[in-house]
């Protein structure tokens, strides 16, 4: 690991000098492309700096009980060996989880897509809830959210719906949400008070560039029509909403937001590209999973990972047994704690497994 951590330093220290050169400014492209390089390699340089840091200051400790006799300078020799040891330990977990292979869809943004599952209305009036979770979520992280495509029934309740998510590092936090969340209470039209259970799936897909899911014209039939709103108003009077149709696939997007057909072609095609690559993912790791013995949470979105339980007041998730008694602040996107727990859990996950390798 330190051999790797010298070659990182070096290479760091390399770009910098590259980056300093007035000649290299001209090429935009490659001063981008190694910007972008530097930022990535600066934490873990800083990071190996401080390991360094310590590691001398422990050495110059140990130096320095071997050859005083006075007492307090010995006392304070061993209480600094002991702080020493205590930080490089700390410093040498996080060298290990930076030097994880990095997602390169972390920096990404998001394309939310809730549907209502078993349970009727009672499961689109969850939906609403749940989009609405997402949505104070990213309010709360000063990040965008726009509606690209939305059917909501008569009472509130959503159907489908899809959105964008616009932000700084916005996959690297929701890329666990993906599968199906239950919740468990006593629905308003329930006369009898019974608890019912009702399901919506929640897939978390990265806004994927032109560059990486190449699409053939000829594969798309693309549709025009009338877009209408809940009830069967219209909501404009030209053909502006979009149906795309991917025809090796099968899959269909639809939008509709905007007044303008141009727009809501580009919106809809950023889900498609999304969506075939998603598809392409879970094709690889399905192959993958072949191969091993036991898989940690895909974000397979046909697993259950989450319970909302009303009358006890608690969201459980299930991948990592973890439960929060907070269920109205957690619905009002109150949902770092349960994030960060996540991410623990599957750095932990990913660190065995570089270890087991």
């Amino acid at each position: 690991m330190f051999d790797r951590l010298e070659d990182i330093e070096k290479e760091f220290e390399d770009i910098t000098a590259k980056l300093s050169d007035p000649e290299l400014i001209k090429n935009r492209a490659l001063f981008t492309k190694l910007s972008r390089h530097h930022s990535e390699l600066e934490p873990i340089v800083k990071e190996y700096r401080k390991y360094k840091e310590y590691r001398e200051g422990l050495n110059e400790a140990k130096a320095l009980l071997k050859e005083t006799n006075d007492r307090e300078l010995k006392q304070l020799a061993e209480d600094e060996i002991a702080e020493y040891r205590l930080k490089l330990k700390e410093s040498e977990e996080n060298l290990k989880l930076l030097l994880l292979p990095k997602d390169p869809n972390d920096e990404k943004n998001v394309i939310l897509e809730i549907r209502a599952g078993t349970g009727g209305e009672e499961a689109a009036l969850f939906a609403s809830e749940v989009f609405r979770m997402y949505s104070r979520y990213a309010e709360r992280k000063g990040w965008k959210i726009e509606v690209m495509e939305i059917h909501q029934t008569g009472v509130g309740g959503i159907k489908e719906v899809v959105a964008m998510i616009e932000g700084k590092g916005a996959y690297s936090r929701l890329k666990y949400e993906s599968g199906v969340h239950r919740v468990q209470r006593v629905p308003q039209t329930e006369s009898g008070g019974r608890i019912h259970t009702s399901a919506v799936t929640v897939a978390i897909l990265p806004e994927v560039d032109e560059v990486e899911v190449h699409i053939d014209e000829k594969d798309l039939r693309i549709d025009t029509f009338r877009a209408s709103g809940a009830g069967g108003q219209h909501v404009n009077t030209t053909d502006s909403a979009i149906r795309i149709t991917h025809l090796p696939t099968g899959l269909v997007v639809t939008c509709h937001d905007e007044r303008s057909q141009l727009k809501n072609k580009e919106k809809a095609m950023k889900v498609l590209r999304s969506r075939l690559y998603e598809m392409e993912k879970e094709r690889q790791m399905k192959e993958v999973a072949q191969d091993r013995k036991s898989q940690v949470g895909s974000g397979d979105r046909s697993e259950k990972i989450r319970t909302y339980n009303f009358p006890q007041s608690r969201v459980t998730d299930h991948r990592i047994g973890k439960t929060i008694y907070q269920l109205q602040q957690f619905l009002d996107g109150e949902i770092d704690e349960m994030i960060d727990a996540l991410i623990a859990y599957y750095q932990a996950e990913a660190l065995k497994s570089l270890q087991e390798s």
